[in-house]
């Protein structure tokens, strides 16, 4: 059986490495022949490497795909339905390795929902955390998002250097973070 591995981490400085080992060592294990599809830095909107897998699974390609987690493949549960549907309407295999999905069952398949909808959760409450720091963050005055290059802010960057260029951070009365302004040229450019 020829079989398509799709692995996918949602930022460059995070490994598929982990994904990839575990999700070969299977397809091995089972015997099967396989390509892997790997993406890096997906968003929501664009997945160019699942789109082209799903049109060769489509076209006959692969007998089927496998996966790490089901939140690898779809970001959410309506989007994980519909795939879903799509390739066991065209007879594929939809193979989870972390979790015992069985999509020629209806049992299976309700299992497979259950956990795509706590798949959709956990991200739903990340989300929500992630965006009450960031109003906390804001509301002490700290600057959100990246750095322009040269930025004069004081911190320390990853590399160790003290951020000591001529882009200086602009405050209001509030000392809440309101833009940039370049020393250079004069010029202000407002946060976003």
């Amino acid at each position: 059986m020829k079989i398509a591995i799709y692995i996918r981490v949602s930022r460059r400085d995070l490994n598929p490495d982990n994904q990839k080992r575990q999700l070969v060592e299977h397809a091995k294990n089972k015997g099967w022949d396989y390509e892997i599809f790997q993406e890096i830095e997906s968003t929501r909107k664009t997945r160019p490497i699942k789109q082209e897998l799903m049109n060769k699974l489509r076209r006959g390609e692969f007998k089927g795909v496998l996966i790490w987690k089901l939140d690898r493949w779809a970001r959410s549960l309506q989007e994980l339905i519909m795939d879903i549907d799509d390739l066991t309407s065209r007879n594929k295999e939809f193979i989870v390795l972390t979790q015992p999905i069985d999509t020629t069952s209806a049992s299976g398949r309700l299992f497979m929902q259950i956990l795509g909808a706590f798949a959709e959760f956990e991200r739903e409450i990340i989300r929500e955390r992630t965006m009450a720091g960031l109003d906390r963050a804001t509301s002490l005055g700290k600057i959100k998002g990246r750095h322009p290059k040269d930025c004069g802010c004081g911190k320390r960057g990853s590399d160790g250097k003290i951020h000591n260029g001529f882009m200086k951070p602009r405050r209001n009365k509030h000392n809440r973070f309101i833009g940039w302004f370049n020393e250079k040229t004069g010029k202000q450019t407002p946060s976003k």
